[in-house]
C-alpha cells in the first residue's frame, strides 16, 4: 500500500483502510490530525521521507510462533525469537499511547503494529536486545518495556540489517518511581534498509534513565522520541552519528519537564563526510509546575568535507523562572590547531586527522561502563570509519598499512 493515501482520512477512516481496532481511535484522531510528513514538516526538513510514503510497499505480516528461551531477546523481522530468564513477554495489543507526541510516525506505527512486544522487568538485570531485519518489505512493530518500583535494568540494543527494507518502529518505555534504567543502543544501518524509529518514554517520581545512542550510517535513519519527567526524575541522553556516503540521519526529541527538581542533559557529537546530512532537533519544555529544573543540551559536529550539512536546532520552551537551563550548537572542521601540533611531533597528516577524530567520539563511548559493551561500540564505530575490509588488510598485511592509515 501507499503510507500517503492515509492522509486523506479521518481517524475513523484510518482505521478501517487498516483493519485496526476501534480501541486504537485514540492514535488514529492523532494520526489524522498531524497528517504524514512531508519535507515541509519541521522534523523531516532534512530527511527524505516522501519518496518512502509514496512507494507502493508490500506490509509484512507478522505471525508470532513458540518463543524459546535463550542467552539474549532475539526480535527477527518484527517476531520476537527468544527471550531471557527474568523478563516476563507478552504478546498482545497495547493502547496506552502518548496522546501528546509531536510525531504522526509514532501514531502510525502503533496503528501498523496491532499487538506489541511487551517486556516487563520485575527484578534488577542486565540482557541484550538483536534486530534482525533480513525482509525486503515494510516491516513494523513496536517494543514495551516496563521496570517495575526498585528495579535496575540495562539494556544494550542492536541491529543488523541483511537486505533493504523500510521499517517503522519505536520502543514505549516505563519506567515506575525509584526505577532505573541504562539503555545502550548500538545501530549500523547499511544496504539499502532505511529506519525510522518513533518512541515515548515516561519517567515516574525519583526515576533515572541514561539513554545512549550510537549510529553510524551508509543509508537513511531517524530516531524520534518524546520524554516526560515527573518530580526528581532525571533524563540523560548521548548521540553518537557517523555518517557517510551521503546519508541522512539524526535525532529529533522533545524533553518535557512536568515534575518539580527534574533534571535532564542531552549531548549530541556528529561526524559527516561524502555529502551525508544530520540533524540535531531537540526541544528541552519546562512546564509551570517544574521548579528548580536543571536542563541542559547541546551539539558538536565535525565536517569532515565542504558539502556535508549539518542542522542543528537546539531549542529551549521554559514558563518558570526558578531553574538552571542551557542550551549550544558548534559545527566546524578539525582543529588546524591540533592537526599543526600532531604534525609538528612528526605525525603524518592522515594520522592526525584518524587520531582527532576518534578522540572526538571517544568523549561519548568512553561514558559506557562496562567494558565489553565499550569494545564493541567501539569496534562499530572503527569499522563504520574505516571499512571492514581495510581493517581485516591491516590486520593480515602489515606491509599495505602505511598506504591504508597515511
Amino acid at each position: 500500500m501507499k503510507l500517503i493515501n492515509l492522509n486523506a482520512l479521518d481517524g475513523k477512516g484510518v482505521l478501517k483502510e487498516l483493519n485496526v481496532s476501534a480501541n486504537k481511535l485514540v492514535a488514529a484522531d492523532n494520526f489524522a490530525k498531524i497528517k504524514l510528513p512531508s519535507k515541509k514538516s519541521e522534523e523531516y526538513r532534512y530527511f527524505k521521507i516522501e519518496p518512502l510514503l509514496e512507494k507502493n510497499w508490500n506490509i509484512l505480516k507478522l505471525e508470532q510462533k513458540e518463543i524459546k528461551k535463550d542467552k539474549k531477546i532475539v526480535i527477527e523481522d518484527g517476531i520476537i525469537k527468544s527471550v531471557v530468564e527474568g523478563v516476563e513477554v507478552e504478546i498482545k495489543e497495547f493502547n496506552d499511547i502518548e496522546a501528546t507526541h509531536f510525531d504522526s510516525i509514532y501514531y502510525l506505527s502503533h496503528l501498523l503494529a496491532n499487538k506489541a512486544i511487551i517486556l516487563r522487568v520485575t527484578k534488577d538485570i542486565a540482557f541484550e536486545i538483536e534486530h534482525i531485519i533480513n525482509s525486503e518489505a515494510l516491516i513494523n512493530y513496536r517494543v514495551v518495556i516496563l521496570i517495575d518500583s526498585n528495579t535496575h535494568a540495562k539494556i544494550y540494543e542492536n541491529y543488523k540489517f541483511n537486505n533493504g527494507a523500510f521499517v517503522i518502529n519505536g520502543v514505549d518505555i516505563f519506567l515506575a518511581k525509584d526505577a532505573s534504567l541504562n539503555l545502550i543502543k548500538n545501530s549500523t544501518y547499511k544496504n539499502s534498509a532505511v529506519i525510522i524509529s518513533s518512541s515515548n518514554f515516561k519517567m515516574d517520581r525519583n526515576s533515572e534513565f541514561n539513554y545512549l545512542t550510537y549510529d553510524f550510517a551508509k543509508n537513511n535513519f531517524l530516531n524520534l522520541f518524546n520524554t516526560i519527567l515527573e518530580e526528581n526524575a532525571k533524563f540523560k541522553a548521548s548521540h553518537l552519528q557517523y555518517l557517510k556516503e551521503g546519508a541522512n540521519g539524526g535525532n529529533v526529541s522533545k524533553i518535557i519537564h512536568k515534575g518539580i527538581n527534574s533534571k535532564s542533559n542531552q549531548m549530541a557529537k556528529t561526524i559527516l563526510q561524502d555529502k551525508s546530512i544530520a540533524i540535531f532537533d531537540a526541544l528541552i519544555k519546562v512546564l509551570n509546575g517544574a521548579k528548580y529544573t536543571s536542563a541542559h543540551q547541546n551539539s558538536k559536529a565535525v565536517l569532515l568535507d565542504e558539502k556535508s550539512y549539518m542542522t542543528s536546532k537546539p531549542q529551549l520552551e521554559i514558563y518558570i523562572d526558578d531553574l538552571e537551563a542551557s542550551h549550544g550548537s558548534t559545527t566546524g572542521q578539525l582543529d588546524k590547531d591540533a592537526m599543526f601540533y600532531l604534525q609538528s611531533r612528526g605525525i603524518n597528516k592522515q594520522d592526525a586527522k584518524k587520531m582527532l577524530i576518534l578522540a572526538f567520539a571517544n568523549e561519548l563511548i568512553e561514558q559506557i561502563e562496562d567494558e565489553n559493551l565499550k569494545n564493541m561500540v567501539q569496534n562499530s564505530f572503527e569499522i563504520a570509519y574505516y571499512d571492514k575490509i581495510e581493517i581485516d588488510c591491516i590486520k593480515t598485511c602489515h606491509e599495505c598499512e602505511e598506504s591504508i592509515l597515511g
